[in-house]
């Protein structure tokens, strides 16, 4: 999978959202919440992009300016409006690799003292206990692993193969850094 995939793939939640909510007026509000969290975590620039096609926007110039990443988050809305077979599965797990630095920073981050990172972990892990399988186990640890749980039999217990692995990466990723 290549970058641009990987994160279209680890934005797929948002994407569709944004994309289901044009054309359903009633997920606006929960579209317009995500949006604030989002803004509140510093993604500024692509949640106004984004408002801006909620709003009716399609040009391309709406990628002017953009980061690599809010590109092309940006990029994969305008094409799920045009086509909507070319959005992400939001229920396909992302590749653990990809996901595990990003979880672990937030948690090292919720770890030491940062409330915007609390946030952002907290509502990550409730969406992941909706998810089921170990998605669920994983939603379910998060406190623990916020808390200083750092032995992966505990962590992992009742989860397959995969799920290992992620928890495997996310404290290998903690370990890096907490500097021991």
């Amino acid at each position: 999978m290549d970058r641009q995939q990987q994160i279209i793939q680890s934005h797929a939640g948002i994407i569709v959202q944004v994309v289901q909510c044009i054309g359903n007026p009633e997920l606006l509000q929960p579209t317009e919440e995500i949006l604030q969290v989002s803004e509140k975590n510093g993604w500024d620039d692509v949640v106004k992009v984004i408002r801006r096609i909620i709003k009716g926007e399609r040009s391309e110039s709406l990628l002017q300016g953009l980061d690599e990443e809010d590109s092309t988050i940006v990029a994969a809305i305008l094409q799920g409006i045009q086509n909507p077979a070319t959005l992400p599965d939001p229920d396909k797990q992302a590749d653990a690799s990809m996901a595990a630095p990003g979880i672990a920073q937030m948690i090292h981050q919720a770890a030491t003292g940062s409330p915007e990172a609390l946030e952002i972990i907290s509502q990550m892990a409730e969406q992941m206990t909706q998810a089921g399988g170990d998605m669920k186990n994983l939603g379910g640890i998060i406190r623990k692993m916020i808390n200083g749980e750092r032995e992966p039999k505990v962590l992992s217990r009742g989860m397959g193969a995969q799920g290992r692995q992620l928890v495997d990466s996310i404290l290998e990723e903690l370990h890096k850094l907490s500097g021991h």
